[in-house]
C-alpha cells in the first residue's frame, strides 16, 4: 500500500524502496517520541525534501494533515519549517498549499520548538532574501508565541533580538523615492514588525504581573535598538506615509502603549529599566527619539510642558554630542537640528556663562568645531555655522566673551577664528547702542578678548595668506574701533590697551605681510625663469627633461600644481597683500585724523579759555 503524501519512488537522497519507505512510517507512527533518534528525523526531512523536489507539496500537505499521522508530524514536524520556508520562497504556484504546510506544522508542534526552529531559520537567511523570509516567519511566531502559557516574555525578547538583527542588515534608504522603490524590503520588513509588536503591547498595557513586566522589558529594548538602526540613519518626513516615517510613529506608539514616556526616558536615569545596549548606543538611540520629540514634534503634546529652555538643552546635550561626533551624514544632520531646536526654544541672551562650564556643553562645542573644519560635506558645515551662530544669540554677554575667548583660543582655523572676530565687532556695535553697553565688550574685559582677536599664531613668521580670514576680519574690526572710538575713550585704561594692541599688532603684521610677499615673489620670478628656461630649450632641441631633473624640489603644495594654475595663486597672493597694506593704512589715517581732530578741539578749547580771562 502507497502512503498517501509521499512520493511514489524514491528521489534524491532518500535510497530506499516504497515498501521500506511505508514500513519507516509506520514504525514512527508507532514509536513514543522520547524513543524518536536524530536520524529518524533527518530521513523524516529527507522524505519531505523529496517530495518538494518532485513538485508533489499537495501530496505532502495531505499527508501532514492526516489524522494517523499527526503524532509524529508533533514530534518530528517542526523539522520541516526550513524547508518548507525555503520552497515557499522560490515555488510562487505552490505557495498557498506550502504556507498551510507549515501552518500545520507550526500549530500542531509543540510552540517551544516551532519558536526554536523558526528563529533559526530566520538567523540562517542570507542578505538577499531576508525580507521575504521576515515577513513569512512573523506571523508564525506571534501565532507560536500567543499559544505559550510560560515563558513568553524571554521567547518574546529572543525573537525581537533576532529580528531586529536581520533588519539591520538591510540597506537603509536616505530618498522618499528610494523608501516607495522600498527595493531590499525594509518597509515591508518595518511593517510586519509594528504588527507583531502590536499584539504584545496590548497584553503589556492590560496586565500587570512579573511575565508582563518581562515582557515590557524586551519591548522596549526593541523600541530603543530601532530608534538607532534603522531611524536614526533614515529621513523622517513628518505628514508622509512612507514605510520609515510609519515605523517610527509606530515605535513611539508602542513606548507609549508599555507606558513608557519620552521625557523619563530622555531627561532621567533609565538604569532601573534594564536597556541592554552601551552607553554611545543608548545615547545614539535616545537622540533619535528626542529629534523624533523636538525637531519632528512626534507625540510632541504627550511631552510636559513645565521644563524650562534651558533644562531642556542641557538635558539634550549629551545626545547631541554623541550625534555630531558621529562619521555618517544622517547622525550629524539630525545632531545639528536637535541642537537647533534646543536652542531656538530659548531667548536671546538669556543662556547664562554657568552652560559654558558644564561638560557635556564643551563636548558638544568640540564636535561642533570639528564638523565646521574637518566635515568634507560642505551643507553639514553651513548648517554648523547656522547653528553657531543661533548659539551665539543665545548667551548673554558674559557667555559670548568667554566663548568668543575660548574659540580663539582653541579652533586653530583662521575660518572659524575670523568668523570669531566678526561676531565681537557686532557685539562692540551692538553694546554701543543705548541701553545696552557692558563692560564685557566695553570695559576692561574687552582688551583681554582684543589681544587675542589681534594675534598672530606664529608671529613675525605668520604665513598671512593662509590666516586671510581672521586678519582681514581683525583689520576691518581696528578700522571699526577707530571710527568709533567715543565710547572706548570715555575708559582712559580700555582705550591706551586698544592703542597699544593696534600699535603692536598693524607693526608685526607689516613685517608678516613683507616676509611672505617676498617668498611670493620670488617664487614668480622663479615660475617665470623657469618658464624662459622651457622656451629656449625647445627652441634649441634639447632635452628638457634632463634639465627639469636639476631643479630643486618646492617643499610646498603648489609644487604639485600646473605652471598656469601656481601663476594665478601666486598673482593673487600679492593682490592679498596689497590688499592688506591698504587697509592697515587706511587704519592709520583713521587714526591720525582722529588724533589730529582732538588736537584742534584741545587747541580751540585753550584759546576760547584764553580769551574768557582776558575778558575778565
Amino acid at each position: 500500500m502507497v502512503v498517501k503524501g509521499l512520493p511514489e519512488r524514491p528521489v534524491a537522497n532518500v535510497m530506499m524502496n516504497e515498501g521500506k519507505v511505508n514500513d519507516l512510517i509506520q514504525r514512527w507512527r508507532d514509536t513514543p517520541e522520547e524513543e524518536l533518534t536524530p536520524e529518524d528525523r533527518e530521513h523524516f526531512m529527507d522524505l519531505a525534501c523529496s517530495c518538494l523536489a518532485q513538485g508533489e507539496s499537495e501530496r505532502l500537505l495531505m499527508f501532514l494533515q492526516d489524522d494517523k499521522n499527526r503524532r509524529m508530524v508533533h514530534s518530528m514536524g517542526c523539522v520541516l519549517l526550513a524547508p518548507l520556508m525555503k520552497e515557499a520562497l522560490k515555488n510562487e504556484k505552490s505557495w498557498d498549499r506550502i504556507q498551510s504546510a507549515i501552518t500545520h506544522v507550526t500549530t500542531t508542534c509543540g510552540p517551544d520548538e516551532v519558536l526554536r526552529n523558526l528563529l533559526d531559520v530566520m538567523e540562517d537567511t542570507d542578505a538577499p532574501s531576508i525580507s521575504e523570509t521576515l515577513v513569512q516567519v512573523v506571523p508564525h511566531l506571534e501565532a507560536g508565541l500567543l499559544r505559550l502559557t510560560k515563558g513568553r516574555a524571554s521567547w518574546l525578547g529572543s525573537a525581537l533580538r533576532v529580528l531586529h538583527k536581520q533588519l539591520t542588515r538591510l540597506p537603509v534608504p536616505y530618498t522618499e523615492e528610494m523608501e516607495k522603490e522600498d527595493q531590499w524590503g525594509l518597509g515591508r520588513c518595518c511593517h510586519a514588525l509594528t504588527t507583531f509588536t502590536q499584539a504584545f503591547s496590548g497584553e503589556v498595557r492590560n496586565h500587570e504581573d512579573g511575565e508582563r513586566r518581562e515582557m515590557k522589558t524586551e519591548l522596549l529594548n526593541f523600541c530603543m535598538r530601532s530608534l538607532r538602526e534603522p531611524l536614526l540613519e533614515a529621513p523622517l518626513t513628518p505628514g508622509t506615509t512612507t514605510a520609515m516615517w510609519l515605523f517610527a510613529s509606530n515605535i513611539t506608539a508602542t513606548l507609549v502603549a508599555i507606558q513608557e514616556s519620552a521625557a523619563d526616558l530622555l531627561f532621567f536615569s533609565t538604569m532601573k529599566k534594564n536597556i541592554q545596549m552601551d552607553k554611545n548606543q543608548l545615547a545614539e538611540s535616545k537622540g533619535c527619539l528626542a529629534y523624533l520629540v523636538f525637531v519632528k514634534q512626534l507625540d510632541a503634546e504627550r511631552f510636559p510642558i513645565v521644563f524650562s529652555p534651558e533644562f531642556v538643552l542641557r538635558r539634550n546635550l549629551e545626545y547631541i554630542h554623541q550625534l555630531l561626533r558621529s562619521k555618517k551624514e544622517s547622525h550629524v544632520l539630525k545632531g545639528l537640528a536637535l541642537f537647533e531646536k534646543s536652542l531656538e526654544r530659548a531667548q536671546d541672551n538669556s543662556l547664562l556663562v554657568t552652560l559654558l562650564e558644564v561638560k557635556s556643553f564643551y563636548d558638544v562645542k568640540q564636535s561642533l568645531l570639528q564638523v565646521l573644519t574637518e566635515c568634507p560635506m560642505r551643507h553639514l558645515r553651513e548648517s554648523g555655522l547656522t547653528v553657531l551662530q543661533l548659539l551665539i544669540n543665545k548667551l548673554d554677554a558674559e557667555a559670548k566673551h568667554k566663548l568668543f575667548g575660548n574659540l580663539l583660543k582653541t579652533s586653530k582655523h583662521p575660518g572659524v577664528e575670523g568668523y570669531i572676530v566678526k561676531n565681537i565687532r557686532n557685539q562692540v556695535e551692538f553694546s554701543m547702542k543705548p541701553g545696552n553697553a557692558t563692560r564685557w565688550f566695553l570695559g576692561t574685559e574687552f582688551v583681554s578678548l582684543l589681544r587675542l582677536a589681534f594675534s598672530l599664531p606664529q608671529g613675525t613668521e605668520t604665513n598671512v595668506l593662509h590666516d586671510m580670514d581672521k586678519i582681514m576680519e581683525s583689520l576691518n574690526l581696528l578700522r571699526y574701533l577707530l571710527i568709533r572710538d567715543k565710547p572706548l575713550r570715555s575708559n582712559a585704561d580700555v582705550w591706551e590697551g586698544v592703542c597699544g594692541i593696534k600699535e603692536e599688532y598693524t607693526k608685526m603684521l607689516r613685517v608678516c605681510i613683507s616676509m611672505s610677499r617676498f617668498f611670493y615673489t620670488g617664487e614668480l620670478n622663479e615660475l617665470r625663469d623657469e618658464h624662459k628656461l622651457k622656451a629656449r630649450a625647445a627652441r634649441a632641441s634639447t632635452c628638457t627633461r634632463t634639465h627639469l631633473q636639476s631643479q630643486p624640489v618646492k617643499r610646498d603644495t603648489m609644487s604639485k600644481m600646473s605652471p598656469e594654475v601656481r601663476h594665478q595663486v601666486l598673482q593673487s597672493a600679492l593682490v592679498t597683500f596689497d590688499l592688506m597694506e591698504s587697509l592697515i593704512a587706511r587704519t592709520e589715517e583713521i587714526a591720525a585724523e582722529k588724533n589730529h581732530d582732538r588736537l584742534d578741539a584741545s587747541a580751540l578749547f585753550c584759546l576760547n579759555e584764553q580769551k574768557k580771562r582776558q575778558m575778565f
